[in-house]
């Protein structure tokens, strides 16, 4: 049992859309990643999704609305639901999902991350 400082992991890289993994609970990871621009509409078929905002600010677009993430704020997409986050500027996450979500979900292209590095 270590603790474990988000702030000196989110240190640790600079890129954008590259969730690295800091930390296992049960079955799922704690992730942290720097988002910036657009990503791709995806689903998860079998999986929940956390995304709680550590800096910045993190819009959810979901096919019927949209949500605004400040900092300290949070939102759990629940699986099968169509999703596209969108940072403006960078913003910091923190994203607690099961082991198996594939950041992209349903769609793989260049941004697919299979196997996130462990920090």
């Amino acid at each position: 049992m270590e603790k474990v400082n988000v702030k000196e992991k989110l240190n640790q890289f600079s890129e954008h859309w590259q969730p690295k993994i800091i930390g296992e609970l049960n079955e799922s990871h704690v992730k942290v990643a720097r988002l910036k621009g657009e990503f791709v509409w995806h689903s998860h078929d079998s999986e929940d999704e956390m995304f709680y905002v550590i800096e910045g600010e993190l819009k959810i677009c979901f096919r019927e609305r949209e949500v605004t993430l400040k900092k300290d704020e949070f939102i759990i997409v629940p699986r099968g639901v169509d999703h596209k986050p969108v940072a403006e500027q960078e913003v910091q996450v923190m994203l607690i999902e099961a082991k198996t979500t594939v950041n992209t979900g349903n769609i793989r292209n260049e941004r697919t991350v299979e196997n996130p590095e462990i920090i």
